[in-house]
């Protein structure tokens, strides 16, 4: 059974000991925790169009159809733009990818398909976007558009924590926590719990002193230095 002592709190990766809560903050997306499931529609917009942007710095061949597609946005053409961004995600721009996948998901111009999200997010997470690693990551967890697979969700998570993605490094966590994908592991999760909470995320603060509860003084300590060695090599030296 899981204890939670009313001394036990988390600890900052500095070593620094962080505040306690009174129990689990219950939230749609993993019982029990506080996570980030899924962008906002705003944000999605927001990460779409400067991914999309970033991209082209890459190519040049695809800024007509993206430039012709955001005019069409922007007279609410939403036809007209879904083929000028398909041409240019079928290139393999990634930040377009990632945008068609977001509009599939969300319904945003088109019926709402969970598989055709996946499609786009898979293509734009193979190129190595974290926003697309982390989408696919939850579309995995939650099986939305594909069978659900912990230990897949697991992989995204990783690839996108890895570059510093908060949401990502909470979720993994969460995962880690409550070992779906890997092995119940409270001090890996306590890591990934605390480089979020360093990046400002205080939900991730809130479930490291949660896991920190079920963790022994040493296991702590353990997952501090494991973060601050993760942190220091750039996400190289994590495991």
């Amino acid at each position: 059974m899981k204890t939670e002592p009313d001394n036990a709190s988390g600890g900052s990766i500095d070593g620094n000991t962080g505040g306690r809560t009174a129990g689990l903050k219950p939230v749609a997306f993993l019982s029990g925790f506080s996570t980030i499931t899924e962008l906002s529609t705003n944000e999605s917009i927001v990460r779409f169009v400067t991914a999309a942007l970033f991209s082209l710095f890459f190519t040049t061949v695809q800024a007509g159809d993206f430039e012709d597609g955001w005019d069409a946005v922007q007279r609410q053409d939403y036809a007209t733009a879904l083929t000028k961004w398909r041409s240019a995600a079928q290139q393999g721009l990634f930040g377009v990818q990632y945008g068609l996948g977001v509009m599939y998901y969300e319904g945003q111009g088109v019926a709402q398909d969970y598989k055709e999200a996946v499609h786009w997010y898979q293509g734009a997470a193979q190129q190595g976007y974290a926003e697309a690693q982390f989408n696919l990551g939850v579309m995995y967890q939650k099986g939305r558009g594909v069978i659900q697979d912990y230990k897949e969700a697991v992989r995204w998570y990783q690839s996108a924590a890895k570059q510093n993605h908060y949401s990502a490094q909470s979720n993994l966590g969460v995962m880690y926590y409550e070992a779906k994908g890997v092995p119940q592991d409270y001090v890996r999760a306590h890591l990934w719990f605390n480089i979020a909470a360093a990046g400002g995320d205080s939900n991730s603060t809130r479930n490291r002193d949660i896991a920190a509860r079920n963790m022994s003084s040493q296991q702590v300590e353990q997952a501090q230095r494991m973060a601050r060695e993760c942190m220091s090599s750039n996400f190289t030296k994590c495991d």
